[in-house]
């Protein structure tokens, strides 16, 4: 039987040739340089510093909602009556203009009745932070009263209410009706006519 043999010799006479082993051209050398990858930690550090921002900007964003929704909230619990409290000023209206036609010191027992009524819806109205705009002799303040007329008064001082025609009302801290009223001013000075002067000294002369 025929041995076959195998060579596995390395080198120049590898495969049985005589020829040199190719050796690496420079130019065929390519070094792939890569960047310092960032430190762990360091990474770690902006991430937990980026993550710390979104969570302040959403508990702010929270934390703005949430007091707006208290603030709605609190203003439902003590305006909420606003709407009855005006339609109850109405009615109060109507008892005062009643009882403006009744003469003083009668003894009808209707307009009684309708005086009691009138205390009796004021009381009620007070329980439940309504108060009257102060108006006569009071100074004007445009914040709380309505100016209907001017009036010239030499004795009193320029913008004071002179008369009430509608009452004004503050519901809690907030007016929900403001005061219809008439306020004064001074009486304009006469104006001095220098021709008629003139007249009467030429007339004296003559």
């Amino acid at each position: 039987m025929e041995e076959k043999k195998i060579d596995i010799t390395v080198g120049e006479n590898a495969a049985g040739t005589n020829e040199p082993a190719a050796q690496p051209d420079d130019s065929d050398i390519i070094l792939e340089i890569k960047p310092d990858e960032p430190d762990p930690i360091e990474r770690l550090r902006l991430e937990n510093a980026e993550l710390q921002d979104k969570y302040m900007r959403m508990y702010a964003e929270f934390d703005n909602y949430r007091k707006r929704v208290q603030k709605e909230k609190d203003e439902i619990y003590k305006y909420g009556t606003e709407s009855l409290v005006s339609s109850l000023l109405v009615l109060a209206d109507n008892l005062d203009a009643a009882l403006s036609h009744v003469k003083p010191g009668a003894a009808d027992a209707l307009a009684q009745g309708v005086d009691m009524t009138r205390k009796e819806l004021r009381k009620i109205l007070a329980s439940n932070g309504v108060t009257e705009v102060e108006t006569k002799g009071k100074t004007f303040d445009p914040a709380f009263h309505h100016a209907m007329a001017e009036v010239e008064r030499d004795d009193l001082a320029d913008k004071t209410v002179v008369e009430e025609f509608r009452k004004g009302y503050v519901f809690k801290d907030r007016l929900i009706r403001a005061a219809l009223v008439s306020v004064s001013k001074k009486a304009s000075e006469p104006k001095t006519d220098k021709n008629n002067d003139e007249i009467n000294k030429e007339a004296d002369n003559g």
